[in-house]
């Protein structure tokens, strides 16, 4: 886990400042610094938007009685959504609007929900046994 958020903080902040500068080299400073500052002020609008109507989406789930696993994890992807998009650079903007899209937090979305299940199926399995084997010592 140190190494992978090691790699995150020193591979993307260096990924992002080469794209930048290339970008800048292309376009201009001035032309670089306005699309930046454009997609922070997107972003952030429709990460507002959107996290409004995931909260109209729990709470109409709670009151039905249901838990409102899908809205949470739509809110903690637009969550993380705007986070990225106000990080200045292209490569966080591509993955927060990613994000923010609904193509990409359905995928996702379907991703945890598998990462999740598989990880609830071996510590149930494994819980299982281990039951077995401390009842089945008891019992002897």
């Amino acid at each position: 886990m140190f190494y992978r958020l090691l790699l995150l903080f020193t591979v993307v902040p260096f990924i992002e400042l080469t794209i930048l500068l290339e970008i800048g080299q292309y376009i201009g400073v001035l032309s670089t610094l306005l699309i930046i500052i454009l997609t922070g002020i997107v972003g952030a609008a429709l990460a507002r938007m959107q996290g409004f109507t995931v909260l109209q989406r729990i709470r109409q789930d709670i009151q039905m009685g249901r838990m409102p696993t899908d809205p949470l994890i739509d809110g903690l992807f637009i969550l993380s959504a705007a986070l990225l998009l106000l990080t200045p650079g292209f490569l966080t903007d591509l993955v927060g609007f990613f994000l923010l899209s609904p193509f990409g937090r359905n995928f996702l979305r379907r991703r945890v929900r598998e990462y999740i299940q598989k990880k609830v199926t071996i510590n149930k399995s494994t819980f299982t046994s281990q039951n077995y084997y401390s009842d089945h010592d008891l019992n002897s």
